[in-house]
């Protein structure tokens, strides 16, 4: 979900890279669905964004293979979640350096505006975004645990990806509804 012109076919990685993650209102989504909250109105009230930029943004990481949606039943009618793809999850590396830089090197506005990635096997807070500074075991978000001080008292365990589902049978008339 690029701001800019479609950087997908550059030759650089980095630019192509940028071309999906470079949006901090993607970045943003996918912290919430690590977080574990993948709804719509709970991602909404949290990020205190506009439906309508959530939405092209909740497409545009769909579209792009990070996230998939997973329907739910609201007690009244279905509705859609988002989850993370295996894609979606191998992103985790690039969030926790975000996290670990502005932790270095920009200044919190308040006692509670700080957010640590924390090893949940060894239970030690890291300063590497893909290992664990304490005992070198790689960070993966089975293992790994975000303890935003706004959130919460104690550390999250992260969402891993959904499950793999097996494609829509296909009939003469093409794919199943």
């Amino acid at each position: 979900m690029a701001l800019r012109s479609d950087w997908s076919q550059r030759t650089c990685a980095m630019a192509r890279g940028l071309d999906i993650l470079g949006d901090p209102w993607s970045m943003l989504v996918l912290r919430e669905v690590f977080f574990g909250n993948g709804r719509f109105d709970a991602m909404k009230k949290r990020l205190m964004v506009a439906d309508s930029v959530l939405t092209k943004r909740l497409a545009g990481l769909v579209d792009d293979g990070l996230l998939t949606r997973k329907p739910y039943d609201d007690g009244g009618r279905t509705r859609q979640e988002y989850v993370l793809t295996g894609k979606g999850e191998d992103a985790l590396p690039v969030l926790n350096a975000v996290v670990i830089w502005a932790e270095k090197h920009l200044p919190a506005p308040s006692e509670q505006a700080h957010m640590f990635v924390i090893h949940s096997t060894c239970g030690q807070r890291t300063s590497s975004a893909d290992s664990c500074t304490a005992c070198g075991e790689r960070l993966t978000a089975e293992n790994t645990s975000w303890h935003s001080l706004t959130r919460t008292a104690e550390p999250v365990r992260l969402a891993t990806a959904a499950p793999a589902s097996s494609p829509a049978p296909v009939s003469q008339n093409g794919p199943a509804a």
